[in-house]
């Protein structure tokens, strides 16, 4: 064999064993940027706890019996459409709470939510029944100027504590505030 043959056998295994290291290289670069982007993902999206959505939705008033402008007074009673949307990659336990209805400060009602969860990435829909009276109402209100416009402004508050689960491992505990305004129309209810 001669040198220039040698020579460039040598430089053919060299050139091979240079693009096999460049592939290996190139395979664990890319190994190891997946892994950060779903490391990135994982924390970013996955990890991130949200507080749920808790809300009144729109009802429809069974009974109602108002008084008048002289003597202004009202008795509802309606089943409260409660909706709880958690948009968490894990389940949201909450414990029992009460929501509390008034009219101008005072209140009028109570409605209680029981303890329950509210399943990953869905809305849990409960169905309260409330009943409100104005008796407790001072004689001073407004509620006989409401009644003649024929409606009734009410407020909801509410607090819902719980905790939420991610991976069956991960929990953080969670609050979720409920102020929602309402306006009854006495006339259509």
């Amino acid at each position: 064999m001669s040198k220039p043959d040698h020579e460039s056998l040598n430089y053919a295994d060299e050139e091979a064993k240079r693009k096999k290291r460049m592939k290996w290289t190139i395979g664990i670069t890319a190994f190891v940027i997946l892994q950060v982007v779903q490391a990135l993902f994982f924390v970013l999206v996955i990890m991130k706890f949200k507080s749920p959505k808790f809300r009144v939705a729109e009802f429809d008033v069974q009974t109602l019996n108002v008084g008048t402008q002289a003597s202004p007074s009202f008795d509802m009673s309606f089943v409260a459409p409660i909706r709880i949307k958690n948009t968490n990659w894990g389940p949201f336990k909450y414990d029992a709470t009460a929501i509390n209805f008034t009219y101008g400060g005072v209140q009028v009602g109570q409605a209680t939510i029981p303890k329950s969860k509210a399943n990953f990435k869905s809305t849990k829909k409960i169905n309260v029944s409330v009943s409100l009276s104005s008796s407790a109402l001072p004689s001073s209100s407004n509620l006989g100027n409401e009644l003649s416009s024929e409606l009734i402004t009410l407020n909801s508050q509410g607090e819902l504590k719980g905790k939420v689960t991610v991976m069956f491992m991960f929990k953080k505990t969670k609050t979720s505030q409920m102020n929602c305004t309402m306006t009854i129309n006495t006339t259509t209810k």
